[in-house]
């Protein structure tokens, strides 16, 4: 079952399935989409995210971005998800209505796996078939129908991840300026590098930065910029035909030196021992 709503004028699309692995193609363009993969069998699922394998337990549900290289080649039994852009939903504009969604996307960190309760699982079951009602009801108000059904599916995921993921120590404003430091380095990491500079375009000092994510978890800001620029490295050489000294300059490295002992310090590898591994384990 595959369902597609497109607004060709504003370049919208949402796309609905219940097996991405074999729809995932034919989709009108699902290259710029933030995708929920939702596993409603009663087995585990194994996904693969750049490059590392995630196993995927019944009633739960990932979200993953564009910024992922998202591969279903392990996965052996039909995976649900909805997926759709930023000019069908965009999150940053729909932030004050939707307190915190943030914390499910763009996160520089860990994937978030969300774990639907069993007394919340029939929530879930009939959002999914109004999504499937919804998609047959071709007239001038679905496009509205069904952005209403994904904001419902947002606000009950981040309510969700807030009570499983974060902190409990952590009020909605912190949450939100964790969130917004993991969209920020995810935009900008490539040309801001310090704490520092986050920390203005956040209104915020370093130390409350810092101080903020040593109660989040063991990670320090400048660990997570490191690993963000160490993540895309990954992805380039994983992904890409791109020479080292080509993704050294992409990254912001004037020195492919330097760049290489920075991917060593963050990988215990080179990047052409990192290559050449690839190549061993393929």
């Amino acid at each position: 079952m595959r369902h597609e709503y497109r607004d060709t004028k504003l370049g919208a699309i949402l796309g609905f399935t219940d097996n991405i692995k074999k729809d995932q193609e034919r989709f009108s363009d699902s290259s710029k989409t933030i995708k929920f993969l939702w596993n409603r069998n009663n087995t585990p699922i194994t996904v693969q995210i750049d490059g590392m394998q995630l196993e995927l337990m019944p009633y739960q549900i990932i979200t993953v971005t564009y910024l992922q290289h998202v591969s279903y080649a392990e996965t052996e039994f039909p995976l649900s998800a909805i997926l759709f852009n930023r000019e069908f939903y965009c999150i940053s504009d729909h932030d004050s209505e939707v307190s915190c969604n943030g914390i499910l996307f763009f996160g520089t960190q860990d994937i978030p796996i969300i774990s639907i309760p069993k007394d919340q699982l029939g929530k879930f079951n009939l959002l999914h078939d109004m999504f499937v009602e919804e998609f047959s009801t071709p007239d001038n108000i679905q496009g509205d129908m069904l952005q209403m059904l994904l904001k419902r599916l947002i606000i009950m995921s981040t309510r969700l991840a807030k009570e499983q993921l974060m902190v409990k120590t952590l009020g909605n404003d912190q949450i939100d300026t964790i969130r917004r430091f993991n969209f920020l380095v995810d935009m900008h990491y490539k040309t801001k590098r310090k704490v520092s500079d986050y920390a203005d375009l956040l209104h915020k000092s370093p130390k409350t930065l810092s101080n903020l994510f040593s109660i989040y978890n063991q990670k320090s800001p400048q660990q997570v910029i490191l690993e963000r620029i160490a993540l895309e490295a990954k992805r380039l050489i994983n992904f890409t035909d791109k020479q080292n000294q080509e993704i050294a300059f992409e990254l912001g490295f004037n020195d492919p030196a330097h760049f290489s002992r920075f991917f060593k310090k963050m990988t215990q590898m080179t990047p052409s021992e990192y290559r050449e591994n690839l190549l061993l384990v393929a």
